[in-house]
């Protein structure tokens, strides 16, 4: 069986085949690795366990992110709002992050499939292009909700349809391109064997740095623009606090800014945990030379990524509540049969929300402000709608 090449004064028996499930002698991997084999270091037990996470997460993401894409397109509201573009962005890059990394991980680590270095860097290139968009699709929908909040008056003339729509295409070209560079040329340029990456074959050290480095640009932005939408609903609730004194017993509720604090704060707790441990690994790849044991649990590690892409429409979509009543509707559609959905000049069979149960920045008036400042918020758009419509309702 291939594996890897020993160092002098080693002993031949050092490395112990995978198949037999032994665990070797020596905890490093050594300096070079004469096949694909040698990265495939799952034992039985850690294969059972981690084929379970991809069976289950995988369908179960897919299924999800296509409803909240195939709403949002049936809905002729929702469509038109760049909110609700950014959201389908994160929902396609998640089924594709389902679709990609799923079949790809199972391939390799449990059905030990030998592909070539082409094809091997074209499906590698698919799964980063998946997560590379997801994350990016996080960082739009975080600087629109900042816009919402910072720039509640004019948020409507500054992010325009069209202006997110321009933003997507640049968002997926520049992933695009990234996550096909080792396909295109930037690979290790003696095979498997140093600069080359412990974790993925055929990927250069410089490569795995930059793309790390870019991840955790686009991450730290996130956490950035949330900060700044909670410093912002803090200095807004203190203020209001001063000009309406004490609050009376129907104003004896939880500040929007604690409120607020809470739902970022499991978003990010999430987005960090699922992230944070298979960053650190790749980073520590870059630097360190990794043990067995640490690219098992990378291995491990790399599947909650895939758990954040099932949890993104939960967090993201599912709890808004337009988008749940356009589901509804939808799904009654369906059951009742396609007349009900048929209320167009033309025979547009497209669902439409009126603006009077919009939660959104981009669909708010002065005129809707008194009865929506009375519902209580319950996600991060809605908190932020509350928001604009105080400001401007003053």
């Amino acid at each position: 069986m291939d594996g890897w090449d020993k160092p002098v004064g080693s002993s031949v028996g050092a490395m112990m085949s995978e198949d037999n499930g032994s665990t070797p002698t020596s905890p490093l991997v050594n300096q070079s690795c004469a096949g694909l084999k040698c990265y495939m270091v799952l034992f039985e037990a850690e294969k059972t366990a981690i084929g379970s996470i991809c069976f289950l997460a995988g369908p179960f993401t897919f299924l999800e992110n296509a409803l909240v894409l195939g709403v949002i397109a049936a809905t002729a509201a929702l469509r038109q709002r760049p909110s609700y573009l950014f959201i389908s962005s994160l929902a396609l890059a998640d089924i594709f992050a389902s679709c990609f990394f799923t079949t790809s991980f199972l391939d390799f680590h449990l059905f030990h499939r030998l592909d070539g270095p082409n094809a091997y860097l074209f499906k590698l290139g698919g799964v980063t292009m998946a997560f590379t968009s997801s994350v990016g699709s996080l960082l739009l929908t975080a600087l629109d909700r900042y816009l919402c909040i910072h720039q509640a008056s004019s948020y409507k003339v500054v992010l325009t349809r069209r202006r997110a729509l321009l933003a997507l295409l640049a968002l997926w070209s520049a992933t695009i391109l990234i996550s096909f560079l080792p396909l295109m040329g930037w690979r290790c340029p003696t095979g498997l064997s140093q600069p080359c990456s412990r974790l993925f074959p055929y990927i250069d050290h410089r490569y795995l740095a930059c793309w790390v480095s870019f991840i955790l640009v686009l991450l730290s932005l996130i956490l950035g623009a949330y900060a700044l939408i909670l410093w912002r609903a803090n200095r807004h609730e203190a203020s209001m606090t001063g000009l309406q004194g004490a609050p009376t017993r129907g104003q004896a509720r939880m500040r929007l800014d604690i409120r607020l604090a809470r739902t970022l704060g499991l978003i990010l707790l999430i987005m960090v945990g699922c992230w944070l441990p298979t960053l650190s690994f790749m980073l520590a790849d870059v630097s360190v030379q990794l043990t067995h044991f640490q690219q098992r649990a990378f291995a491990f590690c790399s599947t909650m990524c895939l758990v954040n892409s099932a949890v993104n429409p939960l967090l993201y979509a599912l709890r808004c509540r337009e988008l749940r009543v356009a589901l509804m509707r939808l799904l009654g559609c369906l059951s009742e049969g396609q007349g009900c959905c048929q209320r167009h000049v033309g025979g547009d069979t497209t669902l439409t929300l009126p603006l009077g149960e919009s939660n959104s920045c981009s669909a708010h008036s002065e005129s809707e402000a008194p009865r929506l400042v009375s519902c209580r918020p319950n996600t991060v758009s809605e908190m932020v709608g509350k928001q604009q419509l105080d400001m401007t309702g003053k």
